[in-house]
């Protein structure tokens, strides 16, 4: 489970891993990623059995249009990548250059994957939309446990 954010740095287009993270890939003997992102706003790094079992429930839907364009725009965006010894990742080139991820980035831990941002482009997005009180709700909702039969 990836949870909390990372100030982090990319060089030479890879990412290093930051440390917390690096530990939990390490103790689940990750090698294999899928770097990929629906929007090219930023990075999406998915283990890449996480990532596969993702493409097994679309390969059910796979003529689906909107399946059809999610798999377009994650292949566009998308390579497989290794992590080295160094704990890098080498983040795709197209993606790298249109979400302006170089330097000093975020590293966001995302439950099943990781998110990379431009730290700068980051900030203005979340000054323009802010966490509301019915988004306050929705997650209340979300996380209220379901009742069961009978139980009021």
């Amino acid at each position: 489970m990836f949870r909390g954010s990372y100030e982090a740095k990319i060089t030479e287009g890879r990412l290093k891993l930051p440390t917390d993270f690096e530990k939990l890939v390490n103790a689940a003997n990750i090698k294999q990623f899928y770097v990929t992102s629906t929007n090219g706003n930023s990075a999406e790094i998915y283990p890449l059995p996480e990532w596969e079992k993702r493409e097994a429930i679309l390969a059910d839907h796979n003529m689906d249009s909107v399946v059809k364009k999610f798999l377009t725009f994650t292949s566009y965006y998308g390579q497989q990548a290794e992590i080295d010894k160094q704990g890098r990742l080498s983040l795709p080139k197209i993606l790298r250059e249109k979400a302006r991820l170089e330097g000093e980035v975020l590293v966001m831990g995302k439950i099943t994957y990781l998110e990379v941002t431009n730290l700068e482009l980051l900030g203005e997005k979340l000054s323009a939309n802010e966490f509301t009180e019915p988004d306050t709700d929705r997650v209340a909702q979300i996380l209220r446990p379901p009742k069961t039969a009978g139980i009021p």
